[in-house]
């Protein structure tokens, strides 16, 4: 029998699909106590399995307790709370429950803005203090307004929908998705700019990266129409809440809903929670007794495939084949994804993908390579995790065309992976790579250099004229700031010359704008492999 354990309040259809395999004994565990990792750690190691939701942290020290652990299912779409790369380390695969509650989260933002542009909780409130303020809550209409969405995902395509549906005029930013995707949707896709100029109410669905860290600040609540309403169901590190309980006060911003904080739950001192024109929820974006029922059936029934028929459904860090497939494609697996990687580390915009299979790999099944191209290109435009099973269907969300071609290599590799971003004119357009000694990746070519490097860790890519000098330049500047350098690949071309530095810690943006100042040189970008 395999032994699972659920906790966080989950829904109990996950433990009836468990048990009617008859095959898995199931432990309930919702005890607070055991979501601090230190006490999840002491009786981790008898279960086979791990069902949870967003309250158990599942850190390296539980999981290094975890002898027997074999799948952690996540019942949601978030895994911050899961160490994905331990997990990884130790051989547990994660899954998670996609779209599980997308439209729960959809119908909440729609909910919190006609209950902003009503000001039903403030009526609410009044009633319950004996006081009749019906001049005072004067409302606004939302048929014929603007609705600017930031970020058309799956949870920004709902609430488009629906507000289509309410005879709104929908305009979305989303650098991430093509005019053709927005059309189909009959969205009007526009600068972050436009959107911030036009929209009358403002709902956030961005992921949570270092782009959009605090990008809803003093600066870009200036930018927006007087009387804006802006409504945040997605993360709380998205807006600084000083600058907007200020803009509020200043009478610029009508109004605010907020469903998410930076810190959950928020200090109860902040100024915010005291404005009257601010309405708040407690995170109740996916909280509906359906989207929890959904995301446990989910998790039940993929980790009871994995656990009897070794199925792989939704995992977040291990591709959907069987073990004798994976024992050929591992290594290109993983060679796809740093690939894939690399080129969106240092493209920022969206191209259409072409993948040439040269050689040996025209007779293996390159689905499962050409998903973990897609799942590493499209990591770095997300917070949410991308799996190999997903990464397809979201790349043709976001209007991205994935060309696959077969030819016998005119290369001197026995097999070999290239990929070209189409349309791609500033910078690298194109990466070869391929496996020496049947495990050892290798990019051998990246833009029209021909190279043999290293994807491996943090990395440095710096595009340069050729002249003497700019090697002993860049070492030295990363000597003096203290970081090593494990490898320095460099490839020629006629004038041109581009260098792949592995380095053993990251460099500071300061240390990069140095290196950006030396002498011929053209371009820096650090990526992560």
């Amino acid at each position: 029998m395999f032994k699972v354990m659920i906790r966080d309040n989950m829904s109990p259809v996950a433990k009836e699909i468990l048990e009617e395999t008859g095959k898995i004994d199931v432990t309930i565990d919702f005890d607070k106590k055991t979501s601090d990792p230190e006490v999840l750690s002491e009786i981790i190691g008898e279960y086979d399995a791990l069902a949870i939701r967003s309250g158990t942290k599942v850190t390296e020290a539980v999981l290094q307790k975890a002898k027997n652990l074999k799948v952690i299912g996540r019942a949601g779409i978030g895994v911050d709370n899961i160490d994905v790369r331990a997990a990884t380390n130790h051989g547990i695969v994660v899954m998670n429950a996609p779209g599980g509650n997308t439209v729960t989260t959809g119908e909440h933002a729609i909910s919190l803005m006609l209950a902003l542009a009503r000001n039903i909780p403030q009526g609410t409130a009044s009633l319950r203090e004996a006081k009749w303020e019906k001049k005072q809550l004067i409302g606004v209409e939302i048929t014929g307004k603007t609705l600017g969405i930031m970020g058309l995902g799956n949870i920004g395509r709902v609430v488009a929908e629906r507000a289509i549906g309410l005879k709104m005029r929908v305009i979305a930013a989303d650098p991430f998705v093509s005019e053709e995707a927005a059309k189909a949707l009959k969205v009007e896709l526009v600068s972050i700019e436009d959107l911030y100029k036009r929209s009358d109410f403002i709902t956030l669905h961005v992921p949570r990266l270092k782009e959009t860290m605090n990008m809803i600040n003093a600066s870009a609540l200036s930018q927006m129409k007087p009387g804006v309403r802006l409504i945040n169901c997605s993360r709380g590190e998205v807006v600084n809440l000083e600058d907007l309980d200020k803009a509020i006060n200043d009478g610029h911003v009508a109004g605010a809903a907020l469903d998410v904080f930076p810190k959950e739950p928020p200090d109860s001192s902040l100024s915010i929670l005291k404005n009257p024109n601010v309405i708040m929820t407690p995170h109740l974006g996916a909280s509906t007794g359906e989207a929890q029922s959904k995301v446990a059936e989910m998790i039940g029934r993929q980790i009871s495939d994995y656990l009897i028929n070794e199925t792989i459904i939704h995992a977040v860090n291990f591709p959907p084949v069987s073990k004798e497939e994976m024992e050929q494609l591992r290594p290109y697996i993983d060679l796809g994804e740093k690939m894939g990687s690399l080129m969106s580390q240092m493209e920022r915009n969206i191209h259409d993908i072409t993948i040439n299979y040269c050689g040996k790999l025209t007779n293996f099944a390159t689905k499962p390579i050409t998903h973990s191209i897609l799942k590493g290109y499209l990591d770095s435009f997300t917070d949410m995790p991308v799996n190999y099973v997903s990464a397809p269907s979201i790349a043709s969300g976001k209007g991205i065309h994935v060309k696959e071609i077969f030819s016998e290599s005119k290369d001197d590799f026995s097999g070999l992976i290239k990929i070209k971003l189409e349309g791609c004119e500033e910078g690298p357009d194109q990466i070869w790579g391929t496996i020496f000694g049947k495990k050892y990746p290798r990019i051998v070519r990246l833009g029209k250099i021909f190279m043999d490097a290293i994807p491996d860790g943090w990395m440095i890519v710096i595009q340069n004229i050729d002249r003497p000098g700019v090697i002993g330049n860049v070492g030295s500047t990363l000597g003096k700031h203290d970081i090593n350098i494990g490898r320095f690949q460099l490839g020629r071309l006629e004038n041109r010359a581009l260098c792949m530095v592995n380095i053993d810690e990251p460099a500071g943006e300061h240390v990069l704008d140095e290196i950006r100042k030396l002498p011929n040189i053209l371009k820096v970008c650090q990526v992560r492999m």
